[in-house]
């Protein structure tokens, strides 16, 4: 579903991925990014059905490995992506509902390992081309922590 009039947010915003039970998670809103990447420490392709599928593990907090999040999705896709450091790697695509701001659309989203990068989500400019403007100078502007979660538990 598209905003009507452009959402400002800031470099940095609170998200959650209810289809994966991720209630929120810290973004970094990555406009040089096309595809949005989220943090699994393992991705383990199989079959279902006769059709692609992944199974994936998340630790959804930075700097806490305790919290760990389990998942299995339909691969909708499988390509090529080039890092900021010009890496290129093949990568998992997956579908799922992004929640923002009281907003759920559907994004795609590669799966990689960002254990140690300091964001375990980039959401990229194909999610915020449906009506978000980025203030590059500000943070959390649709507030939400981590002790306030987006949606209720599942």
């Amino acid at each position: 579903m598209a905003i009507k009039q452009p959402e400002i947010i800031g470099w940095r915003e609170w998200v959650g991925l209810p289809e994966l039970g991720i209630t929120h998670i810290k973004a970094k809103v990555d406009t040089g990014a096309k595809t949005s990447a989220l943090h699994a420490y393992y991705v383990t392709p199989f079959e279902k059905d006769g059709k692609p599928w992944v199974k994936f593990g998340l630790h959804p907090l930075q700097k806490d490995s305790l919290t760990c999040i389990e998942c299995e999705e339909p691969i909708k896709d499988i390509r090529p992506v080039t890092d900021s450091g010009g890496h290129c790697e093949e990568r998992v695509v997956i579908e799922t509902r992004l929640l923002i701001n009281g907003v759920s659309m559907p994004i795609e989203i590669t799966l990689t390992d960002r254990e140690n990068m300091r964001f375990r989500m980039l959401l990229g400019r194909s999610a915020l081309r449906r009506g978000f403007l980025v203030d590059s100078g500000k943070s959390f502007l649709l507030g939400g922590n981590k002790d306030q979660p987006l949606m209720p538990s599942m």
